[in-house]
């Protein structure tokens, strides 16, 4: 999606608030006011993952914008879950925000019951950025390609570990299915956002982590990248290859970072904050910054990051399904 298409959408959603009913036009006051105090953007991971370090820099634009300081509040959990349940209850007055990655509102509900319906109870506002992950692992370990790993894992049975940010996160689901396509076992160690603290060690000698949080430790040869998650290389790390062309064709397994709020926040509210999102990623100091983090520019509008929302719950059901997660009980 383009940025004059995502402005052309607003403009049209405000003429028709303009022009509609007096509770549409005290609404679109309420908008023009908003914010009057701080705003909180929860983020459901902890300070330093990649989820945090994206909100963060979208919060800090938002205040310079606004005039209002935007608050950060990390409510770390169940892969995200937590902070979402948090804001879905919070009053939809637009002073809770919600910066989510996909994995509590899109995978995670195939997993296990959820106190809430990420369709029903929040509003979607924009898919804002996309990020690979990278399968990397200890520099002792003796392994430098996926089918290496394969092989390793085979002649060592039981005795490999992969770390990820969470259960249900992509990573996660990245690790899955690549032990259940290549017929080896590597047991799951979930932590509360991302940690590369044991695989540098050798505690852990497989890790599974967003490309902003693993990359620079790559590039300094701490850590050995073997695989990139996305279908296609990266056009910000050409050089890693992806597990897809390691014999495992059509292997994808994204992060997309996006913003949502209570449902029944009000429309005008919702359409300010999309703006102020679309100028962030139409700015080309911000676009410099997010290429150096392996960040893809996204961009959509409320509908398209709902029916993304809609058409990812069941993709990542079937490939929960085919990789042989069960459901928590």
């Amino acid at each position: 999606m383009s940025f004059p298409l995502a402005r052309r959408h607003l403009v049209a959603g405000g003429a028709a608030l303009v022009g509609g009913t007096a509770a549409d036009r005290h609404a679109s006051a309420q908008g023009a006011a908003w914010p009057a105090r701080p705003v909180r953007m929860v983020v459901g991971f902890t300070a330093g993952s990649a989820t945090d370090v994206t909100g963060r820099m979208f919060a800090q634009k938002f205040s310079e914008a606004w005039g209002q300081p935007v608050v950060v509040e990390n409510i770390p959990g169940n892969s995200g879950a937590i902070g979402v349940d948090r804001v879905a209850k919070a009053a939809p007055d637009g002073y809770t925000l919600m910066w989510t990655g996909n994995a509590a509102i899109t995978i995670l509900p195939s997993l296990q019951d959820l106190p809430f319906d990420p369709l029903r109870d929040l509003e979607s506002v924009c898919i804002t950025l996309s990020m690979a992950s990278l399968l990397f692992v200890n520099n002792d370990l003796p392994v430098r390609s996926v089918p290496e790993l394969v092989a390793h894992a085979k002649a060592n049975p039981g005795r490999l570990s992969y770390g990820s940010p969470g259960i249900g996160t992509p990573q996660h689901i990245a690790g899955e299915m690549l032990c259940r396509r290549a017929g080896i076992r590597m047991e799951h160690i979930p932590y509360r956002g991302a940690n590369v603290a044991d695989v540098l060690s050798g505690i852990v000698p497989v890790g599974i982590q967003n490309a902003g949080a693993a990359m620079p430790l790559v590039r300094e040869g701490r850590l050995r990248c073997i695989g990139v998650t996305s279908p296609t290389r990266s056009a910000n790390a050409p050089d890693l290859p992806t597990i897809a062309e390691q014999g495992f064709p059509g292997f994808e397994a994204t992060s997309w970072f996006g913003l949502m709020a209570p449902a029944r926040t009000p429309r005008p509210i919702l359409e300010k904050v999309h703006a102020e999102a679309t100028k962030v990623l139409a700015d080309e100091e911000m676009r410099r910054k997010f290429a150096a983090l392996s960040l893809d520019v996204v961009g959509s509008t409320p509908e398209q990051m709902r029916a993304t929302i809609a058409a990812d719950i069941p993709k990542w059901a079937r490939v929960i399904a085919d990789a042989g997660i069960p459901r928590a009980r």
